[in-house]
């Protein structure tokens, strides 16, 4: 119910796939393993970063949150 409500007032990237109905974790291993792939038989260097976003959410102020929402035009309720 959260996710339909926010995604109306807050545009959301295709390439996000925390917190969505996706299948979002297969694609986004089979697109990783595709890119090792092709960097193999291209013999060109790649580089991969994962980025641990746990706990974002403890780091970032209630109070933040809400003026952005706000902001952004979400019902209050």
């Amino acid at each position: 119910i959260l996710t339909a409500r926010l995604a109306k007032a807050c545009t959301i990237n295709p390439r996000q796939r925390g917190f969505i109905r996706s299948s979002g974790c297969a694609e986004n291993l089979k697109l990783l393993q595709l890119l090792i792939k092709k960097a193999k038989k291209q013999h060109r260097p790649l580089g991969v970063v994962f980025v641990d976003l746990a706990k974002a959410f403890d780091s970032v102020s209630h109070a933040h949150i809400l003026a952005v929402l706000k902001q952004k035009g979400v019902d209050n309720h």
